[in-house]
């Protein structure tokens, strides 16, 4: 009996390429994976595609609903952005495919997995980490380190000997990953640092000038620093990310140019849209504002730094992220509350927030003056705060004498 190998498959250029590659250089029956995370394909087509191309079985999991509440929030929730602009679409995404490669792989008795990453990537990291921590006895095989083929044009002359049809061609060869919380643009005209992406580049969002010429505002509540209504209406997580993808991207929000810097050492520039989860981080980010003391906020920015980073290397199924993750929703428990932002033309303003839980006291940050606050204390917490100060002027004085 031949020994079967799952492939994460998503139907693109790389991928479509690698079933036909992986049955002429290994004796292996070939499992295509699919995993859906909300990119919007037809999965119908894609499971006839992977057929088309040799591969003996496919396999479906629907798995938006989880990509949403056991990685995309908890990474809200921490305030994980990566370089001030990434908000880890392809980076939270790519854990949870691995992770049901993985049992795939177990369920149908596979004894190797494969994925469609270049050697350059950060994606390969991800992928690969994951195999280790989750089932280290799994062989990996990379075609992109091991096959003669060393660009997307050499790709799409494979595909065409081959007889594969891609949605790539020579005129529109970026490279695009899509799913419920952003689409990534690469390669074309973004290579350069020095181009400005093309109209044509964004797929998703309204340029500003295509926007609405009157403000939008949008209601989103939090229960625990998790999303659970938009405008009043309670939703499951699916249905909340889709609704503010849609008032988002029509909006004009959530365009990012970023040049960045990959786990393996090389800068790249990518351009991302990601119109909800903008919307979803800026309505978090201020009910923290009321919610959370001094201390905690100021620290919890670390912390969302660290763990933008760790999701971003690939780092998920490591102790570190679960002891993160751990603080993150420990840090959580009184950030309840709606925030109302006002979307006009890319840009998100706050025009309300309320809790119950809110530390904001209107009788103590008023400028009126009332029982709650004695400003006699503050003399007494200026000259303690003060001591050292006042001890070193004292001590630097007599040294002048």
């Amino acid at each position: 009996m031949r020994e079967k190998i799952v492939l994460a498959y998503s139907g693109g250029l790389d991928t479509s390429i690698i079933i036909p590659w992986l049955k002429e250089n290994y004796d292996y029956d070939v499992i295509a994976f699919v995993a859906d995370v909300g990119q919007g394909d037809d999965i119908e087509a894609v499971v006839e595609k992977a057929y088309a191309t040799g591969a003996c079985k496919v396999i479906v999991e629907d798995l938006r609903q989880e990509f949403l509440t056991d990685y995309v929030f908890p990474a809200i929730q921490a305030g994980a952005v990566y370089e001030h602009k990434y908000l880890l679409g392809t980076s939270l995404a790519r854990p949870i495919i691995a992770k049901y490669q993985v049992e795939v792989a177990w369920r149908e008795g596979a004894t190797a997995v494969s994925h469609g990453c270049t050697g350059k990537g950060n994606d390969q990291v991800r992928f690969e980490h994951a195999y280790q921590a989750l089932a280290p006895e799994l062989k990996v095989i990379v075609p992109w380190r091991e096959w003669t083929l060393q660009s997307r044009e050499d790709c799409l002359d494979y595909a065409e000997q081959h007889g594969i049809a891609v949605a790539q061609s020579r005129e529109k060869i970026h490279s695009r990953d899509r799913n419920l919380l952003h689409v990534s643009h690469e390669g074309g005209e973004l290579e350069d640092p020095n181009n400005a992406p093309l109209p044509t580049t964004w797929t998703w969002t309204k340029s500003p000038q295509q926007a609405p010429d009157t403000v939008e505002k949008v209601t989103i509540e939090f229960k625990h620093g998790l999303p659970v209504a938009v405008n009043g209406v309670a939703l499951d997580a699916v249905a909340i990310v889709e609704v503010l993808n849609e008032i988002g991207a029509r909006n004009a929000i959530g365009r990012v140019d970023l040049v960045e810097n990959r786990f393996v050492g090389i800068k790249s520039r990518g351009c991302y849209e990601t119109p909800g989860g903008t919307l979803l981080l800026a309505a978090h980010r201020e009910l923290e504002a009321l919610c959370l003391d001094r201390d905690l906020a100021h620290f919890k920015q670390h912390i969302g730094l660290k763990y933008a980073e760790v999701v971003y290397f690939g780092l998920w199924f490591t102790p570190l992220r679960e002891s993160l993750q751990a603080f993150v929703q420990s840090s959580q428990a009184d950030v309840n509350g709606t925030v109302t932002l006002a979307l006009y033309k890319g840009n998100v303003d706050v025009a309300g927030r309320k809790s119950n839980t809110s530390l904001y006291r209107p009788d103590i940050a008023s400028f009126t003056m009332g029982a709650g606050y004695n400003q006699k204390d503050a003399e007494g917490f200026i000259r303690i705060l003060g001591l050292p100060a006042r001890s070193r002027a004292i001590i630097h004085a007599e040294v002048v004498k």
